[in-house]
């Protein structure tokens, strides 16, 4: 299985960087405006709809149409785990339908002090069989720049909000 990884700090505490990421909010803020992004249902584990938190068990629905170009694609992904701890937290989400044979993402973070570490690690098999596994190694070249617009954004808007409050 092929994967990607992407490591940033961020200038804010665990506490704000981990709730950013827990919420759809934050996948919508952080998905580069080029994939075209429809969220198309949120439910929770207790089949509420459009929840606060992305807890385990929760399912998010969506479409993107990469650069406007072609039909929509579908993709619906489920938190599969969720944990916070002292200095640490991490959630992992799969994909149970969409365009890849198999994609699952870890998006873990650390405390640095004041400072937060932030970790996406990918693995995923693309469709389409042995012409597929060809074009595996091409692949990073569109996850390298989603994931680092997803860093940047990250880093650009917790840190603004951090130091906006520290003015206050």
């Amino acid at each position: 299985m092929a994967s990607y990884e992407r490591k940033s700090s961020i200038d804010a505490p665990l506490e704000s960087v981990w709730d950013f990421h827990s919420r759809v909010s934050g996948l919508e803020a952080l998905t580069p405006e080029w994939l075209g992004l429809r969220i198309e249902s949120v439910v929770g584990p207790d089949g509420e709809s459009d929840p606060d938190v992305l807890e385990a068990g929760s399912e998010i629905s969506m479409s993107m149409r990469p650069g406007g170009v072609g039909p929509r694609q579908y993709w619906t992904s489920r938190i599969t785990d969720r944990e916070r701890a002292d200095g640490v937290a991490y959630f992992r989400d799969e994909m149970v339908d969409g365009p890849f044979d198999r994609w699952v993402h870890v998006h873990s973070f650390y405390a640095d002090g004041e400072r937060t570490l932030l970790r996406d690690h990918v693995e995923y098999e693309l469709p389409f069989g042995p012409l597929g596994d060809a074009l595996e190694p091409f692949s990073s070249v569109g996850f390298e720049g989603m994931f680092r617009t997803r860093h940047e954004k990250t880093k650009a808007l917790l840190e603004q909000r951090r130091h906006a409050t520290a003015l206050d």
